[in-house]
């Protein structure tokens, strides 16, 4: 039987209010469906998925911290912090644990403040634009990844 993997997925500010939020851009998913769809398939895949919503940075970092030795990828969702935190990046170096930057919307056709991540260039992958869909591939590709090691 092959290994079961620990996969966090961590998003930011306001993804708790995902499906009642600008629909038009994040679709009518609540985050509560969305991780329940997520599990469903990370059991399929014989990954144990662990969640974590905050919308303080303080809180998303110490979560990562606290994932150095039992987690085996990260999913990240920065949300607005994708443009303005060197400290979220800084915490994702220091733990070495390998990550996808998910965004629901395609960050490069919105305002140009989005247009720049402070963690694409660390990140093994980047997925935006494609909905809530960008978190079905981001756990396929980290279990793959996970799986040729």
């Amino acid at each position: 039987m092959k290994k079961k993997f620990n996969i966090l997925i961590i998003n930011g500010p306001n993804l708790n209010l995902l499906g009642s939020r600008e629909k038009k851009i994040y679709g009518k998913l609540s985050l509560l469906d969305l991780l329940n769809q997520l599990n469903k398939k990370a059991k399929l895949l014989n990954t144990n998925l662990i969640h974590f919503q905050s919308n303080a940075e303080h809180s998303l970092i110490q979560k990562i911290h606290d994932s150095k030795n039992s987690i085996d990828y990260i999913i990240i969702n920065p949300a607005a912090f994708t443009h303005t935190s060197i400290a979220l990046r800084d915490a994702l170096l220091s733990v070495n644990i390998p990550f996808i930057e998910v965004h629901i919307s395609n960050i490069y056709s919105r305002e140009h403040f989005r247009c720049h991540s402070w963690f694409s260039d660390i990140s093994k992958g980047i997925i935006c634009g494609l909905g809530t869909d960008g978190y079905f591939w981001a756990l396929k590709s980290a279990v793959k990844r996970l799986c040729k090691k």
